[in-house]
């Protein structure tokens, strides 16, 4: 090897090192390492070793955020596929494959979120729910069938993506045959899931708050859930291409403008649509006095600044066709979505019982939680960085429906 070719050599390497040791890979790597060794303490020591949780609260933050939150935030995928395979339109084909990626990631992230919540993982693993003590009557036992076979059916949505990656011709033609079908069950199987954590309770009508228990609670959740997936298509949309610019076609770059104002738009007609059941659900059942009690004022901060609110942005940003301001508007729906569930599952539950008796998270849950996100937003980065998510693989090009 001559002098100048040891010179270039050595600089590629201090190039590599100097493109791995970058800010976010550096704190993306301490929370991996505190997040595997909380990881060995909650499997070795149990659930008390890490967490607050108690025989009155076996629901915590692993339920209310990674779960509750985490199935809603991944509903894009369905809207998504439904838009543009279901009612034909097209337009929304090259966010597809973004919105099937962020859904299967963000379901699989709930799955592991329930290995570690629950008691006894093994029997999870083992579909011990399904197979050995069948509950066919309980709305869990439901949830849990729905997600497991949505889980799948994501994933065979994906396949397509990694198959035309290794040059799987026949195997990727298969699967795209099967798009459809899978399709419309997948939103069958997100109908029947995102409104049955709603209905999960029903059966606590003395420990949830009125204002957010009612009987209209599995049709708040689904059609929240339609808000949270076109907010956070949008959310993730933009933020990949700013971040991951490089990675996307001609074709990718023309349409995000467009299909950011489409997604707005729906947006905000399914934000006015959920504003007024609230409100139903709040006259169906009297509660109007409730508003002026310290629930109720936070209940009014849930509806008005992240329901109302973010619903004017919406059509503001589309009419204007302001970006900005769309991108604003997703973020105020996503953490009005995050808040919803917070509410339900802790903050609102449990409300009857003095302060210094309820549930708080320990560092530990919330630091296992950022584990868990941390580690979806690496795999997501190394997929679109590698695999054909923001362009069509030259390969197959012309199969591309």
């Amino acid at each position: 090897m001559s002098e100048q070719e040891a010179v270039a050599t050595q600089e590629d390497v201090a190039m590599e090192n100097k493109s791995l040791f970058t800010p976010f890979n550096v704190i993306a790597g301490v929370i991996v390492i505190v997040g595997l060794v909380l990881t060995i303490l909650r499997f070795t020591k149990g659930l008390g070793s890490v967490t607050n949780l108690s025989n009155t609260q076996p629901w915590g933050l692993w339920i209310g955020f990674d779960l509750m939150c985490g199935v809603a935030l991944a509903a894009g995928g369905y809207t998504t596929s439904a838009a543009c395979y279901i009612f034909g339109m097209k337009k929304y084909h090259s966010a597809v494959r973004a919105a099937i990626l962020t859904g299967f990631l963000g379901y699989a992230t709930v799955l592991v979120s329930l290995l570690y919540d629950v008691g006894r993982p093994d029997r999870l693993l083992m579909a011990y729910p399904f197979i050995v003590q069948q509950g066919t009557t309980s709305l869990l036992f439901e949830v849990g069938l729905c997600v497991m076979l949505y889980l799948i059916v994501l994933f065979l949505e994906f396949t397509p993506i990694p198959l035309e990656w290794l040059g799987f011709r026949k195997a990727r033609a298969i699967a795209v045959k099967v798009t459809m079908v899978l399709t419309i069950f997948g939103v069958v199987l997100s109908t029947l899931h995102q409104s049955s954590l709603g209905a999960l309770f029903l059966i606590a009508p003395s420990k949830l708050h009125p204002l957010w228990y009612s009987p209209y609670i599995a049709v708040f959740f689904f059609v929240s859930s339609i808000i949270a997936g076109l907010s956070m298509v949008i959310f993730e949309g933009s933020l990949s291409h700013k971040v991951f610019h490089s990675k996307m076609d001609k074709t990718y770059l023309e349409q995000h403008e467009p299909l950011v104002f489409g997604y707005a738009k729906a947006a905000a007609i399914v934000l006015f649509g959920y504003f007024i059941i609230k409100i139903v659900g709040v006259a169906a059942d009297n509660h109007w006095h409730l508003l002026g009690t310290p629930y109720g004022i936070w209940f009014l901060v849930e509806v008005l600044g992240f329901v109302v609110l973010p619903c004017f942005l919406f059509t503001i940003g589309s009419r204007d066709k302001n970006l900005d301001l769309i991108k604003t508007s997703a973020i105020i729906s996503i953490i009005g979505i995050v808040l919803n569930r917070l509410n339900v599952c802790i903050i609102a539950f449990n409300w009857q019982k003095p302060l210094a008796e309820r549930y708080i998270p320990s560092w530990m849950e919330v630091m296992l939680t950022i584990f868990m996100v941390t580690c979806l937003i690496l795999v997501f980065r190394f997929i679109v960085t590698r695999m054909p998510v923001f362009y069509e693989h030259p390969d197959f090009k012309e199969e591309h429906h």
